[in-house]
């Protein structure tokens, strides 16, 4: 029995997106908040692509990456240029500038913070879907809805599936 060999296409490499009709969502969020696979998955059945493949490294990376630097004798800012910094800044980043609309899960740190912030300053839209947080903050109204459940992220998703991205 010969076997097939398949012919390996530029959109097989890593890194390559494959092109699809589906606006792209990027999730942001926690990598500690265990809802990001089901809220992802509520998105995908509305019919978008969803980014959240940041999730998989678990809970702990960002301290695993710390402990690690640290051990080398790394300060942060020296962390900050190393290849596994790099590799994930490049990794997300890349997802971030592929998307179509960008949504902040709440809980979230810094990180995710400043990605919305990118996402809006590259002029796409970009939600933040509130946790019922203690501290309000007024620099949010730099988002284009901030949203109290699913029901309103998913208005706002269907609008933009029929009209598109535009920003506001």
């Amino acid at each position: 029995m010969a076997s097939k060999i398949k012919k390996i296409t530029r959109s097989d490499q890593v890194g390559v997106r494959q092109r699809s009709d589906k606006k792209k969502v990027y999730l942001i969020g926690s990598l500690r908040n265990p809802e990001v696979p089901k809220i992802s998955q509520k998105i995908r059945k509305m019919g978008f692509e969803v980014f959240d493949d940041w999730f998989a490294a678990g809970p702990e990376a960002d301290d695993k990456w710390r402990d690690y630097e640290k051990a080398r004798g790394r300060t942060y800012k020296k962390a900050l240029t190393g290849l596994a910094a790099n590799h994930v800044f490049h990794f997300d980043r890349k997802h971030l500038d592929e998307c179509d609309v960008a949504v902040l899960f709440l809980p979230a740190g810094k990180s995710g913070h400043l990605e919305l912030g990118y996402v809006i300053g590259k002029g796409k839209k970009g939600y933040i879907l509130l946790d019922n947080p203690e501290r309000w903050d007024v620099m949010y109204k730099f988002a284009h809805g901030v949203l109290h459940n699913f029901e309103e992220l998913e208005e706002e998703l269907e609008k933009i599936k029929k009209t598109g991205p535009h920003p506001v």
